[in-house]
C-alpha cells in the first residue's frame, strides 16, 4: 500500500463538496469512537492546564507518566508557583524541551494565583494570556471542563493531518485549519469532533502507514479514494 504522509488539497480543495461530505463523515466518527475526552489523567482543572502545556512535542503517555509525581510534590497553583525550578525540570525531564516547559508552568501558576485566584479562567481571552497557554491549550482544556460553550477547535497533529486528508482544508496552518473546521463543523460539535478526529490519526489514519482500506471514512475521503479506488476498480484476472 502507497504510504500517503499529508493530503494537501491546495488547488483542488472544494468547500462545497467538504460541507456536503461533513455530515457523513460526523457520522461516520460518531458510529466508530465514541471516546470524546482527553488521554491525559488530571483530577481538576488546575491539573488538566498543566498537563496540556506539558503535552507540547511529547506524547499524552509521557506526560499521564511524569504527572503524579509532579502533582503529589506540588498540588496547588501556589505550591507550584512557589516552587523551586531545578525541582520541577528533574520531574518533568522526559516530556523533552524541560527547561522551557518548566518556566511557562511555574509562570502559569504564578499568574493563576496572583490574576484568577488560583482559579482556571473560563475564557479563551484570559487562558490564552497564560505563560505557555496558546490558543490550543485553551482550546483543549474549555473543550473539556466546558464543551459545547462555541469557544473554537483544537487542531493537534492528528486533526491536522486527518483533516487535510479528508479534504475539509486546504492549509497547513493551524488556526487556518480551525477557521475551516468551524465553519464545516456545528458549534455544538466543536469539543468531541477533534476527539474522534485523533482518534482516527491514532488509528487507521496514521501518519507514516495509513490504512485506507480498513478505514472507516474511506467512503467519504477523497485521498483514500486516490489510493485504493484505482485497485478495486481493476478488474481481476482470469485464471
Amino acid at each position: 500500500m502507497p504510504r500517503v504522509a499529508r493530503y494537501l488539497p491546495a488547488s483542488g480543495h472544494d468547500a462545497g463538496d467538504a460541507r456536503a461530505r461533513i455530515r457523513p463523515i460526523m457520522r461516520a466518527l460518531d458510529r466508530e469512537y465514541r471516546e470524546t475526552e482527553t488521554a491525559l489523567h488530571f483530577r481538576n482543572p488546575f491539573e488538566l492546564l498543566i498537563s496540556v502545556i506539558m503535552s507540547a512535542q511529547t506524547t499524552d503517555d509521557t506526560v499521564n507518566r511524569v504527572t503524579p509525581a509532579l502533582f503529589e510534590r506540588y498540588p496547588t497553583p501556589a505550591d507550584l508557583a512557589a516552587a523551586d525550578p531545578g525541582e520541577v525540570e528533574a520531574l518533568i525531564k522526559p516530556t523533552g524541551f524541560f527547561r522551557q516547559k518548566t518556566r511557562a508552568i511555574i509562570g502559569c501558576a504564578r499568574k493563576l494565583v496572583e490574576d484568577h485566584g488560583g482559579e482556571v479562567p473560563r475564557t479563551m481571552e484570559e487562558l490564552t494570556a497564560l505563560p505557555g497557554a496558546a490558543r490550543k491549550t485553551a482550546n483543549v482544556v474549555m473543550a473539556n471542563l466546558w464543551p459545547g460553550t462555541g469557544h473554537g477547535i483544537f487542531v493537534d497533529t492528528h486533526v491536522r493531518r486527518t483533516s487535510q486528508r479528508l479534504a475539509l482544508t486546504p492549509s497547513d496552518d493551524p488556526v487556518k485549519i480551525e477557521r475551516d473546521l468551524m465553519d464545516l463543523i456545528p458549534a455544538r460539535r466543536w469539543h468531541d469532533i477533534p476527539h474522534k478526529l485523533i482518534l482516527l490519526g491514532r488509528g487507521p489514519c496514521d501518519a507514516r502507514s495509513p490504512d485506507h482500506e480498513g478505514c472507516p471514512l474511506l467512503r467519504w475521503c477523497p485521498t483514500g479514494q486516490a489510493v485504493v479506488g484505482p485497485a478495486i476498480r481493476r478488474p481481476r484476472r482470469q485464471s
